[in-house]
């Protein structure tokens, strides 16, 4: 990057240094501004060609300059000729003013260091083009190293050179006498024109006589920039000293071979043996054949030919060339009827642009910008004409980039914008408005597009607004949307309100309906929907523009319309519209569908959110009620348990079921109940098709006590009852039960056990029996260990009532309740004899506890040894849900000593 800046900044101290030196100094910088090197041009390419602007009018113009120190290895005298030379030509070129010369804007102007003159804006010699490069700046410009001649262009340079020659011939009766590339000079619209008159021959004879020209003898000892360039001279000059016009032709075929042989001369000439140069290229186009013009075209070929003929008469002159049937080509003959523009009428002008749009796809990009595009926009000067030059010039502006638009057609548009007349213009610029809006800025279409627009809605002309009505929405798309809203909707209905034009107002009710989806949402319900109902006529084409812009509302997925516009505005408007008298049928089954619509998108809204607002509300009562029944949740669960377990117990598993529907026809119940009672009947089912299960041994993991069986037990209770004082019962050992896992709680005082009889000490209390979940105590018959014990009615009883959490009773409710004895009679009664302990523990314990283990291989889980509250292994109840500890409350019950336990004991067993 760095590289490229320093080369960067070396060409442009290189390009001021020549300009500085070349100019500074000259007259020319007082009244011109002095640019870029661009070309060089002349005889020898010595004229180096600068591009400048007219300081006053900053008119765009070209300098020639001739830096004198090209001079430095010539002698004084040499110095002199070479001046004098170059100051004929030019002062010849100035003297002389025609189309196909170039023209001269300030004369010849000479200083210390430089010669300098001014000239229309020239792009390149035809030297420079065909790729002779010499005295050009370094880097070789881009627009010259890339510049590639068109058929079209050839044909049309070397015309404009054949009528700049008829031009001298003619008029001027004068021989060019070096018509050489380098003096062929393409100006910045492409066209070709003639400069470097340093050898002209003025006819000797008076301008009524045939013209005589004198020639000098070719002197080899005169400086270069004194001769002409001997590749394009005919052979007349130097073999037999003599010229005539048809010296300019022999030229003019040399440099036609150049131009279609990519520059190369047909003939090159030894400077140092001139004379022996001419005699072999005479013998040479003695025999000139087809093989030697194979790259010249067909149709032309022969008249090449005929230019390079030995004989000077048998060379075409200069008028008949303009006439062969070469230049008869279409792009030829429109480029120079633009040339000759000028000289038409009006008349002729307008017949001719109606029929170049056919023309212009057949050119060159490069030749309709630089060529034709200047003539047409010339031509806005002349309001007449503009309506024939403009589609032209959208056209072309179709073809160009923005840049290029920007750049050469926007300045010459601009002005063009705010014609009002003739009414012409403003339909072409709305029927192009796509590309005007494409390619024209923002701030240009601010300032110049839009307000052409808005003119166009508010012309007095009904066909115009119609026009306008019909074409926005072809481009509503590129306007930005604030100017949309602020400026164009405004003016539409206005457009809509005021007008006494029937076509008018529907048309901009149809120009609303197609903008609607390029407008906001808000917008469209706020300001749109409003104004339909302001119009006053009830025509039916009315009716139906105004249904239509609610119909497209209604239905677009952006717009729509809502439930309470619909409720509110649309339908109270849309309702007595639909029976005008002066609708027809079909037109009133239209406004009866949309209405229909719109109700039916109504209904359906507004029961939705009804619907939504009732499953809400459910959804709020249902959480109030959870939310209040989640404190007795416990409870409930502990409840439908215990009563479940009774039901076991009592009446069978039919029982279970039975409180089941009980508890659902007491009252409503959740979704979450429902779940439970579901999951409880199903673990109830599991436990009524389980098979009973034997408790298996386990091994016992910390030394305790050899286990009795518990006669032997209540045995030693009753010899301690009897021979000691009471007053504090012995505790046994827990081992006893932790074959079964389960520790059946025995009374912790002998007045209690007094009391209670048997109950007492088999454990069988009367809010239920006592099992042991997980306390870490080793009294696990005191008042702590009593804590982690889960209470259930396990035998039929008259009057208790199923365990819950609200019926747990204190202490001394339970003292003051008298026991129930029935189950003892039931079991001990005269149908069924007395058994000792040992055979009532192994008959009926197991019996009765297996009804509780899951059978192997169900999904609960599987019977595993627990530890039970003194650290025993047990049996693990996991897998019945009756006993999962959860599901109960944890009620600490303190057993009362009774003195009446002995006494019971002896009653019993003697």
């Amino acid at each position: 990057m760095e590289l490229m800046l320093n080369k960067l900044k070396s060409t442009v101290t290189k390009v001021t240094a020549d300009v500085t030196s070349a100019v500074m100094g000259n007259p020319v910088t007082r009244e011109f501004d002095v640019g870029r090197h661009i070309a060089s041009g002349g005889n020898k390419l010595a004229w180096k060609i600068f591009n400048g602007f007219k300081k006053s009018t900053k008119q765009e113009v070209a300098v020639f300059v001739f830096d004198k120190k090209l001079m430095d290895k010539y002698q004084k005298f040499e110095k002199d000729q070479i001046i004098d030379c170059l100051k004929r030509g030019v002062q010849q070129l100035t003297r002389l003013r025609h189309p196909r010369l170039l023209t001269v804007q300030h004369p010849l102007e000479e200083s210390r260091d430089c010669l300098a003159f001014c000239t229309e804006p020239v792009s390149a010699s035809l030297a420079n083009i065909l790729g002779n490069w010499d005295n050009l700046p370094s880097p070789l410009p881009s627009d010259i190293k890339e510049y590639n001649l068109y058929d079209v262009e050839m044909k049309y340079g070397l015309l404009q050179v054949s009528e700049g020659l008829s031009f001298l011939h003619s008029s001027v009766k004068m021989v060019h006498g070096n018509l050489t590339p380098e003096n062929i000079i393409l100006n910045k619209s492409g066209a070709w024109k003639i400069m470097g008159f340093d050898f002209c021959i003025q006819s000797i004879n008076p301008s009524e006589q045939e013209p005589k020209f004198s020639s000098k003898e070719w002197d080899p000892n005169l400086p270069s920039l004194c001769l002409p360039n001997p590749q394009y001279l005919a052979p007349e000059y130097i073999l037999s000293v003599s010229c005539e016009t048809a010296s300019d032709m022999y030229s003019l075929g040399a440099i036609m071979y150049a131009v279609f042989n990519n520059g190369k001369p047909i003939f090159e000439v030894n400077k140092q043996d001139i004379y022996k140069s001419f005699s072999r290229q005479l013998d040479q186009l003695s025999r000139l054949g087809s093989s030697n013009l194979q790259n010249i075209p067909e149709d032309v070929r022969e008249h090449v030919k005929l230019l390079l003929n030995v004989t000077p008469a048998v060379r075409p002159d200069a008028d008949q060339m303009t006439k062969i049937p070469f230049f008869d080509d279409v792009g030829a003959m429109t480029l120079q009827y633009f040339d000759s523009l000028f000289q038409r009428d009006n008349l002729q002008k307008s017949q001719f642009f109606k029929g170049l749009p056919k023309v212009l796809p057949k050119l060159p990009k490069r030749v309709i910008v630089q060529r034709i595009l200047p003539c047409l926009t010339s031509e806005f000067v002349n309001p007449d004409m503009v309506p024939f030059v403009l589609p032209n010039v959208l056209l072309i502006a179709e073809e160009c980039t923005k840049e290029e638009y920007i750049k050469l057609i926007l300045p010459d548009l601009s002005p063009v914008f705010k014609q009002q007349e003739p009414i012409q213009i403003l339909l072409i610029f709305l029927q192009k408005m796509d590309l005007l809006l494409t390619k024209t800025p923002p701030d240009e279409i601010k300032n110049s597009v839009l307000p052409m627009v808005y003119r166009a809605l508010e012309a007095p002309s009904i066909q115009i607004q119609e026009l306008c009505l019909n074409i926005i929405p072809t481009f509503a798309n590129l306007i930005d949307y604030p100017s949309m809203k602020n400026s164009l909707i405004p003016r539409i209905k206005n457009a809509c309100l005021q007008t006494s034009s029937l076509a008018v107002r529907v048309n901009s009710l149809v120009c609303l309906g197609k903008i609607l989806e390029y407008l906001d949402k808000w917008f469209v319900l706020d300001d749109i929907l409003p104004f339909l109902q302001q119009i006053p006529s009830k025509e039916p084409a009315v009716l139906m523009g105004i249904l239509g812009i609610y119909k497209c509302t209604f239905s677009h997925k952006k717009l729509g319309i809502t439930k309470e516009q619909l409720a509110g505005k649309v339908l109270p408007h849309l309702i007595p519209l639909s029976i005008e008298n002066n609708l027809n049928l079909n037109q009133f089954n239209s406004f009866i569908s949309v209405i229909k619509e719109m109700l039916s998108k109504l209904e359906a809204e507004h029961k939705t959110k009804l619907e939504q607002i009732h499953v809400m509300q459910e959804q709020q009562k249902s959480l109030d009620i959870t939310n209040q029944m989640k404190p007795l949740e416990e409870s409930k669960v502990d409840k439908t348990f215990t009563n479940l377990g009774m039901c076991i117990l009592t009446s069978g598993p039919d029982c279970k079921e039975n409180g089941l529907m009980t508890n659902q026809r007491k009252g409503s119940l959740t979704l979450e109940e429902k779940q439970k009672l579901a999951k409880e009947q199903e673990q109830a089912q599991k436990l009524k098709n389980q098979q009973p299960l034997k408790p298996q041994p386990h091994a016992i993991i910390a030394p305790v006590k050899q286990t009795k069986d518990l006669t032997d037990t209540l045995r030693d209770n009753i010899a301690s009852l009897t021979t000691q004082p009471i007053s504090k019962p012995k505790v046994p050992s827990s081992s006893s039960f932790s074959s079964v896992g389960i520790g059946m709680a025995f009374s912790s005082s002998v007045e209690n056990t007094k009391r209670n009889g048997l109950n007492a000490n088999m454990g069988f209390q009367p809010s239920g029996f006592g099992m042991g979940i997980g306390t870490t105590s080793q009294n696990f018959f005191s008042n702590a260990g009593v804590t982690g014990m889960a209470n259930m009615n396990m035998l039929p009883t008259a009057n208790m009532p199923p365990y819950s959490p609200m019926n747990t009773t204190s202490p001394v409710v339970q003292q003051s309740r008298p026991p129930d004895m029935s189950a003892l009679d039931s079991l001990f009664g005269p149908q069924k004899p007395k058994v000792s302990m040992n055979q009532l523990s192994q008959q009926k314990t197991n019996q009765w506890l297996n009804q509780f283990a899951p059978p192997q291989g169900t999904n609960s889980s599987p019977l595993g040894t627990q530890m039970n509250v003194m650290g025993q292994p047990g049996f693990g109840l996991q897998g019945n849900p009756f006993f999962n500890p959860q599901n109960f409350t944890q009620p600490t019950n303190s057993m009362i000593n009774s003195s009446s336990a002995s006494k019971d004991l002896n009653d019993l067993f003697g």
